[in-house]
């Protein structure tokens, strides 16, 4: 199920389905306040900065991201750099809120055609961790299982946001081979409901879940991943301590098949995370999630913060290893690059894509926003073609 690109009447659609939800989920007064700040951006500031840049500046003074995006990418691409700098998460979060996402989700199988969903998902909750099911058929034994952790900061986002990319990624998967693929996208619980562990711990009981269900014992079908803080959440389960010396059976039976990650947040309060004149995230709210997340521990803790971890990576290492894909322009790219120089002195097995000009998170952003089909499949076609030169291929 491959959905068309994001237009107009899309974005007007997501806008009906967010008011009320913004009105029954956040005080009136806040929200008040937020809707005052925006207006002036929208009005003046966007146009303003979107003009010069664009149209005024010679192509060597824009942003790498701005001389290849398209007016609809750029504009877009503002206004969540804002968002993310300027507006609370407690009023982001409805953002991406089940509420929000999935009659949007509806709306756009129903622009296309599609009057009921061509793959079967539903919310599962086992084990202490509650997430959202999606398998090709539910009457048989998937071949290739998705552990997928969602990204947000901890703060915001859930599953059903990234319900289109996670069905487009199995459909890519069962184009390529695979019978049964199935995807299972962890609900973890936001910050500031709760702090680390809960999410720490969430993460290992549905692993643990997927694992007993659907492996026999075994994890070598289940390829784990995520992107930003979802995809730190999955690092942290593999260096997760007294793991691997407890069990001694790790080494054939615990470890996934693969680890693809994408823009993971490896340094969660560190100066290596810079803003850039490209990416839409900002370093400051990043910080102020990451301590709300985890506290101090944040800067010493290797794993909490992954990328402080300069051991364990061979022993923490899937059966084939981890793939990591990031852009040359997000915030995050010098702890990634950190990150990865440790892991291979460690000597764990590690692939990394990097996208010249690439924001944080590009594939899911491509997905939606791609100008053509061919960009739009990118990132999710390195992430297939990652999982095909992989002994989880062995199944086809």
């Amino acid at each position: 199920m491959i959905l068309g690109p994001i237009n107009g009447i899309d974005c007007v659609a997501f806008v009906i389905f967010l008011i009320p939800q913004l009105l029954y989920q956040v005080d009136l007064g806040e929200l008040l306040g937020v809707i005052l700040r925006v207006i002036p951006f929208l009005i003046f500031q966007l146009p303003y900065q979107l003009t010069h840049e664009r149209y005024y500046n010679k192509s060597s003074l824009r942003s790498p991201f701005t001389q290849h995006a398209t007016l609809f990418q750029d504009v877009v691409i503002r206004c969540v750099r804002y968002a993310f700098a300027k507006i609370p998460a407690r009023v982001g979060r409805v953002f991406f809120c089940k509420w929000v996402t999935y009659p949007f989700f509806r709306f756009r199988l129903l622009r296309h055609g599609y009057l009921h969903c061509p793959m079967f998902y539903q919310e599962v909750i086992r084990h202490g961790a509650r997430g959202l099911w999606i398998v090709d058929d539910p009457d048989r034994d998937p071949d290739i299982i998705i552990y997928y952790a969602h990204g947000g900061g901890f703060s915001m986002g859930s599953a059903y946001f990234y319900i289109e990319f996670l069905m487009a990624w199995a459909t890519r998967l069962k184009e390529s081979g695979f019978k049964n693929p199935a995807v299972y996208a962890l609900e973890y619980t936001l910050v500031p409901d709760a702090q680390w562990p809960v999410q720490f711990n969430e993460t290992r009981a549905g692993y643990t879940f997927l694992r007993e269900t659907f492996g026999d014992g075994s994890a070598a079908k289940i390829c784990v991943s995520g992107d930003s803080a979802g995809a730190t959440l999955v690092l942290s389960m593999l260096l997760q301590p007294g793991h691997l010396e407890q069990d001694p059976q790790y080494q054939s039976l615990h470890r996934p098949g693969l680890a693809i990650l994408l823009s993971p947040w490896t340094h969660l309060v560190s100066d290596l995370n810079q803003n850039t004149p490209s990416c839409y995230l900002d370093r400051n709210s990043l910080h102020l999630y990451a301590r709300q997340y985890a506290g101090e521990a944040t800067r010493t803790d290797g794993v909490i913060s992954p990328g402080l971890c300069t051991g364990r990576w061979k022993q923490a290492s899937p059966l084939n290893g981890f793939r990591i894909i990031y852009g040359t322009e997000e915030v995050f790219g010098p702890g990634i690059q950190e990150m990865v120089d440790h892991m291979k002195k460690n000597g764990a097995m590690v692939k990394v894509y990097e996208q010249e000009a690439g924001i944080h998170a590009w594939p899911v952003v491509n997905l939606f926003l791609g100008a053509t089909r061919g960009e739009r499949l990118q990132g999710l076609d390195i992430m297939t073609d990652f999982i095909l030169s992989s002994s989880l291929a062995s199944r086809l």
